[in-house]
């Protein structure tokens, strides 16, 4: 056997017996999760009883209806500007009859002033005339919040027994009849 030949076997040998022994650590128990020597069993369950918590659930809810909105809208009054020069001119006239010298000329504008202020009071609504009252129907919203109570399971409290020892333990779910415990033997140093 040559060299080369015989380096061949021999590495070929060695990848064997690394592939060989490497598979057999990982199915062999002891090489797993850092020695692990926990044993798995189950306990019989004696009781088991919800952990329950109360929480405020705050929903909102929208509230409509119909309301009715009014408004009033003063109605124009067409003559008002007539009305209102008639009654210059009659205080004008009555201003200057009243008046003389150089009063005159003061009690004219007085009376011009006072007639027209008359004459526009007279087109405007005193009793509430001149204006017409409108209603229309108007949709409002509110939101409003309605709160109630809820009962949350935050876990279950159980009562199991394993070797004629009682224990207790909360688990997230509810266990039934019996519980998966773990074992762990080691010896006492």
């Amino acid at each position: 056997m040559n060299r080369k030949s015989w380096i061949a076997t021999v590495s070929g040998i060695a990848i064997a017996s690394f592939v060989l022994v490497s598979g057999q650590a990982a199915a062999d128990p002891r090489y797993k999760r850092g020695h692990d020597r926990a044993v798995y069993d189950y306990a019989r369950v004696l009781s088991v009883t919800p952990a329950i918590r109360y929480v405020t659930v705050t929903t909102p809810v929208r509230e409509c209806w119909e309301d009715v909105h009014h408004y009033s809208v003063r109605n124009r009054d067409h003559g008002r500007a007539g009305k209102t020069l008639l009654g210059a001119i009659v205080g004008g006239v009555i201003g200057h009859q009243i008046g003389s010298g150089r009063g005159n000329d003061v009690a004219t504008i007085a009376g011009t002033l006072i007639g027209a202020s008359i004459g526009n009071g007279s087109g405007r609504d005193r009793l509430g005339h001149g204006r017409t009252e409108y209603s229309r129907p108007i949709r409002r919203c509110e939101t409003r919040y309605q709160s109630h109570q809820e009962e949350r399971i935050d876990g279950y409290d159980v009562i199991y027994s394993f070797n004629g020892r009682r224990y207790s333990t909360r688990t997230p779910f509810d266990p039934g009849k019996k519980l998966k415990i773990r074992v762990d033997v080691r010896p006492v140093s």
